[in-house]
């Protein structure tokens, strides 16, 4: 019995949002008469923290702070349009949208603070405190709670804003059909370092170490958690997790958790992440968001590290022990591949 080392590396990029159709998403957003302001999302939060991002994007913007902005995305029935929460969109799109309200809704706050302290509009600015000033003469200021209440019972405004955001179609190329039907992709590659027993088959996941690129990122603690998160999934996928062979019957198949193969705490490897800020052009304050990415490169990569331990390629998942011995047996036995490199140093 020989425990084998292999390495193997995968590379991703990944497109942000659907392709064709526009991909629209559209945000709602108005100010109650304490100064609050709530945004109304019909996307939904699967707990990629779109909440926490859209309220981070509607403050920046509207200038107030973070703690007087709340987002609700009760009911698609009744909030404005959104394609869903898929395809690694939350960030780029909804972002976008709401970028969009806050600034139809700040101009309307301007407006009436401008009316009150009796200046222009364009001659104010908001510090982020939840103030508004006279630029040049700080003593000159109302609180947006002040404003949100001089606009709704004395002015007759409501502070209010609409936004949409769209990506504009591709053209087609009439001879070769060529188009450009997504605007920003994000990218990562992910290098994975395993042992595989060649008696039992078992693989043990030793350590992974990856580089995102994922725009300008908005909350760079939820991206991490996000990223560590999703790779221990990919481990999962990769190694683990199968409805097979009773799927699509379900008899005599795992009923619940107790029963479906997942890993365990002593199965998750130690992960290091170096995320790459480039901001993207059309995205909210450049942010794109790493969305399902972060366990695609986890697969192939675990894959390729197999082969590179003892020389068995498997491409149906999960890689179960089963699967690598009766490819060292076709194999005639373990056949290592070269390994590249030193050890990866990810702490």
């Amino acid at each position: 019995m020989a425990r084998h080392e292999g390495r193997g590396m995968a590379s991703v990029n990944y497109p942000i949002g659907m392709t064709l159709g526009g991909d629209p998403s559209q945000a709602l957003v108005h100010s109650n008469p304490d100064g609050k302001f709530t945004v109304a999302l019909s996307a939904i939060d699967l707990g990629q923290g779109m909440k926490q991002v859209s309220r981070q994007i509607a403050a920046e913007t509207l200038g107030v702070p973070i703690e007087d902005v709340y987002v609700d995305t009760a009911d698609s029935d009744t909030g404005p349009h959104d394609m869903g929460s898929f395809a690694s969109r939350g960030t780029h799109r909804m972002g976008n949208a709401v970028i969009a309200a806050a600034r139809e809704a700040r101009g309307v706050l301007m407006e009436a603070a401008a009316e009150e302290l009796e200046v222009n509009a364009a001659d104010l600015v908001t510090d982020g405190r939840g103030n508004i000033h006279v630029r040049g003469a700080p003593s000159r200021t109302i609180t947006v709670k002040a404003t949100a209440q001089a606009a709704q019972f004395k002015q007759g405004r409501t502070i209010a804003g609409r936004g949409i955001f769209l990506i504009p179609l591709s053209a087609v190329d009439a001879e070769t059909g060529e188009m450009n039907p997504n605007t920003d992709f994000a990218h990562a590659c992910l290098v994975a370092d395993v042992t595989v027993d060649d008696e039992t088959g078992e693989v043990t996941v030793l350590r992974m170490t990856s580089a995102y690129e994922l725009g300008r990122v908005i909350n760079p603690r939820m991206v991490e958690q996000q990223l560590v998160g999703g790779a221990w999934m990919g481990i999962s996928h990769a190694l683990y997790e199968t409805p097979e062979p009773y799927y699509p019957n379900p008899e005599h198949g795992p009923r619940d958790f107790n029963e479906y193969l997942m890993p365990g705490p002593g199965d998750i490897a130690p992960y290091h992440v170096t995320v790459l800020e480039r901001p993207a052009p059309d995205g909210p304050f450049g942010g794109k968001g790493p969305g399902e990415m972060c366990a695609n490169p986890v697969l192939p990569a675990i894959a390729n590290a197999i082969y590179n331990a003892v020389g068995v390629r498997v491409d149906e998942l999960p890689i179960t022990p089963e699967k690598i011995l009766r490819g060292i047996r076709a194999n005639g036995g373990v056949r290592p591949k070269p390994r590249r490199g030193g050890p990866v140093n990810w702490r």
